[in-house]
């Protein structure tokens, strides 16, 4: 009978059950879909370090986790000691550039000679290895979202490039050039951004990390296992902040368009109330018909908030073949158990106004 009432009145008002189930699917598409970017983004980057091979990763004092935005305060020399050490196998420096001219990317500057000796070399799908100054390499996911290949020429940092490989995604960055050319580029002549260190056998890694923190004691000197690990959203302070300010406002719209529909519900349905109040209906009673209302309106904006996502995700991937995003059973229980909360707590309110109506004049009202 209750199941019944509540249905019915869902039904009784299309347009704004339509509204309501829009809004919980809204919320439910912003946090997934938000907090699946920058974990998708950060495991990817963390992948594509793995994959370079290397077993330790050196970076310059107060430097972040977040490498393309460390600048290029290392002298270059530093390699030279570092290749000085005890079962130390070779060492690749690479100057990193953020660049936002266009489009998002960061541009990796690489010795070609040691980065082959650290991550034993690209798999080219197209094209050969860097060889001139002014050459580059993209990799095959950077190649279709941006339609080139091997004799096109790409513009990035007010510089044009022969494009001259595709190489396969997966190895540190998505595009790659001469060290040196990007040192003279971004005013970092014989600066490096990081080192990257591969040991003669990786059980040496803790004896080689011993005798580089005693020889660079402000340095961050960490195994690529380590670093994979940091790189969360939770390490990065600004990136939490954002991600819990998204899923604020992605609440508040819930909330706020939850408590309208219910609030409104009472007030058109003021007359049916007096007659269940009249029939002998409780407080209680009236309280979880309402409720029951707002739990199922919610459970059809999760599923409808859950499938835009998946949308959203096909979407974005057309358009922006390199992003990645990371869509999981855990954060979709999360966002749905956040849409209810919300939804819940919205419809309170109108739920104990109507409660509290007196019978009669619930009757009584026009």
């Amino acid at each position: 009978m209750m199941g019944q009432f509540v249905v019915n009145n869902l039904f009784h008002r299309p347009v704004r059950t339509l509204i309501g189930v829009l809004a919980i699917a809204v919320e439910v598409t912003l946090v997934i879909t938000i907090v699946g970017l920058t974990s998708g983004m950060l495991q990817e980057t963390a992948k594509r370090i793995e994959g370079i091979g290397a077993d330790i990763i050196v970076q310059a004092p107060s430097s972040t986790i977040f490498m393309g935005f460390s600048g290029s305060p290392m002298p270059i020399k530093i390699g030279d000691k570092i290749a000085e050490l005890r079962y130390v196998k070779s060492v690749s420096p690479a100057l990193l550039q953020f660049n936002t001219s266009g489009a998002v990317e960061t541009i990796w500057g690489i010795d070609p000679v040691t980065f082959r000796e650290v991550s034993n070399g690209f798999v080219f799908l197209e094209g050969h290895d860097l060889e001139g100054p002014d050459e580059m390499l993209v990799d095959d996911w950077q190649a279709k979202a941006k339609h080139v290949q091997p004799g096109d020429t790409y513009k990035v940092l007010n510089h044009e490039w022969k494009v001259v490989g595709i190489v396969e995604h997966g190895k540190a960055g998505r595009i790659f050039v001469p060290i040196s050319t990007l040192q003279d580029l971004v005013g970092a002549r014989d600066k490096a951004t990081i080192f990257l260190v591969r040991c003669t056998r990786t059980d040496h890694t803790p004896d080689v990390m011993e005798e580089m923190k005693a020889l660079l004691p402000n340095y961050p000197v960490r195994p690529v296992k380590e670093f994979m690990t940091l790189m969360t959203s939770t390490n990065i302070p600004a990136l939490q902040t954002f991600i819990n300010s998204m899923i604020a406002l992605a609440v508040s719209i819930g909330l706020l368009v939850i408590f309208l529909s219910m609030y409104t519900t009472v007030l058109e349905r003021t007359r049916d109330i007096g007659v269940l109040k009249s029939l002998g209906a409780s407080k209680g009673l009236i309280v979880r018909a309402l409720l029951a209302e707002t739990t199922l309106l919610c459970f059809l904006g999760i599923f409808a908030g859950i499938a835009l996502s998946y949308t959203v995700r096909a979407g974005f991937l057309k358009i922006f073949p390199t992003l990645s995003i990371l869509i999981t059973p855990g954060w979709m229980v999360r966002a749905a158990l956040i849409a209810i909360i919300g939804a819940l707590v919205g419809a309170s309110y109108p739920a104990w106004l109507a409660s509290r109506k007196d019978a009669v004049e619930a009757l009584a009202y026009d």
